[in-house]
C-alpha cells in the first residue's frame, strides 16, 4: 500500500475515506483549529529523532492525560517538546497527519480504519487513548417522546454526529445488539451541542449524546436516557487512540517510543480522577460543576490488538468498510519499560 500522493489535496482526504470523522468529532465541532504550516525543526537531539512534536487535538476529556503530561513535563523529560494543535474536527485532525502537517494525531478508531481499509494512507496505532465506559455514550430522548425502550428506536428519527462516524456506528451496533432494525430509521447529523434543543423542541425522536453533552441535556433539557452503548457487546469497547502515518513511524521510532513511554505515564496517572478534573475547565472548556460530575471514559495507553480487532469487525458488519482489517499489523508496540 502507497502513501498518498501529494497531488491529493488534503482537504480531499477525509472525503476519499468516505467522509469517516472521529469520536472527537463525536464530541462536536467547537475547536478552533489551526492547520497547516511548517513542522517546525526536524533536528533530534541525540534522545529522539524529532524533538518537536505537533499533535493533532480536539478540546475533549479524552485528552486528559495528554495535557497531564504536557503540564507536568513528562514529554520534555523524555527529550520532546509537544505542540497540541486544536483542529476544527477530527477528520481535518487525520486529513493533517495524513498530509504530513501533523506529527501524530488523536483520533477515534472508525477513520484510522476506515482510511487503512479504502488505501487512502498506510496508518499506524502509537497509542491507545480511551474506551467506552457505562454513562459516557448514551442514547437519549425527551420526556415528551414516545421512544423508552431499544425495541421503541425502530423507525424512529435519532441524530448522529455525523455519517460514518464513531457515533454512527454506536448507534446501529447497539440496536442491532438489541435485535432492532435500523433500515427505516433516519439518522440526521447534528452537532452535539445542538442535540439537546434539537430533542426539546422534537425534531428528532432521540439522540446519541457524550460526556458533557449527556450530562448537560439531562440537567439543562430533561433528557432521559434510552440505552447506554456501553453494555452488552459493546463493554469496554476501544473508540479513541493516537496513530501517524507509517512513514513517521519508521523514520522516527525514539520519537515514537518516547511518546508511547509519556502517555503510559500520564494514563497510570489519570487513573486518579483528581489529578485530571482540574484540568478539564481549561482544555475541554467545561464549566467546573460540570467537570465534578460527568462519567468518564476508560483511559488507556497499551493498544492491545485483541480488543481493538473488535472495532473493524463491527465496521464491516455494519458496511463502514468491505474488507478484513488486520489490526496487529497497524500496531506500534511500545517500550517494555
Amino acid at each position: 500500500m502507497s502513501p498518498v500522493p501529494s497531488a491529493i489535496p488534503r482537504r480531499n482526504l477525509l472525503k476519499l475515506a468516505g467522509g469517516a470523522v472521529t469520536a472527537g468529532a463525536l464530541m462536536g465541532t467547537t475547536g478552533c483549529g489551526l492547520l497547516g504550516g511548517s513542522q517546525g525543526s526536524e533536528g533530534g537531539n541525540g534522545r529522539v529523532e524529532k524533538a518537536n512534536l505537533r499533535v493533532g487535538a480536539l478540546p475533549i476529556n479524552d485528552l486528559a492525560p495528554l495535557h497531564l503530561a504536557v503540564k507536568n513535563g513528562y514529554f520534555q523529560q523524555e527529550g520532546l517538546n509537544v505542540e497540541i494543535i486544536t483542529a476544527p474536527d477530527g477528520g481535518a485532525a487525520l486529513s493533517a497527519t495524513i498530509g504530513g502537517d501533523y506529527d501524530i494525531t488523536y483520533s477515534s478508531y472508525v477513520p484510522f480504519f476506515a482510511a487503512q481499509a479504502k488505501g487512502i494512507a498506510p496508518l499506524k496505532i502509537v497509542a491507545d487513548c480511551a474506551s467506552a465506559a457505562p454513562n459516557t455514550t448514551v442514547i437519549m430522548t425527551s420526556p415528551q417522546s414516545s421512544v423508552r425502550t431499544p425495541q421503541d428506536l425502530a423507525g424512529k428519527t435519532i441524530a448522529i454526529s455525523g455519517a460514518g462516524t464513531i457515533s454512527e456506528l454506536l448507534v446501529k451496533a447497539t440496536m442491532g445488539a438489541h435485535g432492532v432494525s435500523f433500515a427505516n430509521s433516519e439518522f440526521p447529523a447534528i452537532p452535539f451541542i445542538n442535540m439537546p434543543a434539537a430533542l426539546q423542541r422534537g425534531d428528532v425522536d432521540a439522540a446519541i449524546l457524550t460526556e458533557p453533552f449527556l450530562t448537560q441535556a439531562a440537567r439543562d433539557s430533561g433528557a432521559v436516557p434510552v440505552v447506554d452503548t456501553a453494555t452488552g457487546p459493546l463493554e469496554d469497547l476501544p473508540l479513541t487512540g493516537y496513530g501517524a502515518t507509517a512513514d513517521f513511524c519508521e523514520t522516527n521510532p525514539k520519537t515514537v517510543a518516547a511518546f508511547q513511554r509519556v502517555m503510559i505515564r500520564a494514563v497510570a496517572e489519570s487513573q486518579d480522577r483528581s489529578k485530571i478534573e482540574p484540568l478539564l475547565p481549561e482544555f475541554a472548556k467545561i464549566d467546573p460543576e460540570t467537570a465534578a460530575i460527568i462519567s468518564l471514559l476508560n483511559f488507556n495507553a497499551r493498544p492491545d490488538a485483541t480488543r481493538l480487532q473488535r472495532v473493524p469487525r463491527l465496521m464491516k458488519e455494519y458496511g463502514f468498510i468491505n474488507r478484513d482489517l488486520d489490526v496487529a499489523s497497524m500496531i506500534i508496540e511500545p517500550p517494555k519499560n
